[in-house]
C-alpha cells in the first residue's frame, strides 16, 4: 500500500548503516519497533542493513528474534532494506523468509511523491531561504572534499 499523502519516517525511524554502525544503534532501533507504544503509526526502517558488519548483522538478528518471541505486539512496523545485489550479506540469509520485492514504482512516480513531501513551509526562516528554489524544496546534500575547509 502507499499514499501520495503518508508522510516520510522521521528521524527516530531511520537507521542509515553502513560498515560503522554498531550494534547498539541497530538494537535500540529494534527494540523502538517493538515495544509497547510503538503502534503510534511510525514506521521502523534499517536502510543499506546489507552494509553492516557480520557481527552487527549477527546481533540485529538476535536482537529481533528474542523480542519478537517476547513481545506480545503483532502489529509492529519494522522495514529492513539491503541491495538485492548483496548477496553476501547474512541479514539478506537471516530474515529471508519475510524477503518482499520492492514494487513497481516509476522514477517520475518517486519523484513526485518526495516534491510533495519536501516543501518548504511559507514564511520559514532564513535558513531555508539560502536553498530556495521553483519547488523549494528544504532537503539539500552538500558534500566537500574536505569539510569545514571550505572546499
Amino acid at each position: 500500500q502507499h499514499a501520495e499523502t503518508a508522510p516520510l519516517p522521521s528521524y527516530d525511524e531511520v537507521l542509515v548503516c553502513s560498515p560503522d554502525t554498531e550494534e547498539e544503534e541497530v538494537e535500540l532501533l529494534v527494540r523502538r519497533a517493538l515495544s509497547p507504544g510503538s503502534q503510534d503509526q511510525k514506521i521502523y526502517c534499517l536502510l543499506g542493513a546489507d552494509k553492516l558488519v557480520y557481527k552487527v548483522s549477527k546481533q540485529l538478528e538476535s536482537h529481533f528474534f528474542r523480542l519478537v518471541q517476547s513481545s506480545s505486539i503483532t502489529n509492529y512496523r519494522f522495514l529492513i532494506f539491503c541491495n538485492a545485489k548483496a548477496h553476501n550479506s547474512y541479514v539478506i540469509t537471516a530474515f529471508d523468509a519475510y524477503k518482499v520485492t520492492f514494487p513497481d514504482c516509476s522514477m517520475t512516480e518517486i519523484q513526485r511523491y518526495l516534491k510533495t513531501q519536501l516543501q518548504v513551509p511559507s514564511g520559514t526562516g532564513p535558513v531555508a531561504q539560502a536553498f530556495e528554489e521553483p519547488h523549494q524544496q528544504n532537503v539539500k546534500f552538500v558534500f566537500s572534499e574536505r569539510a569545514g575547509m571550505g572546499e
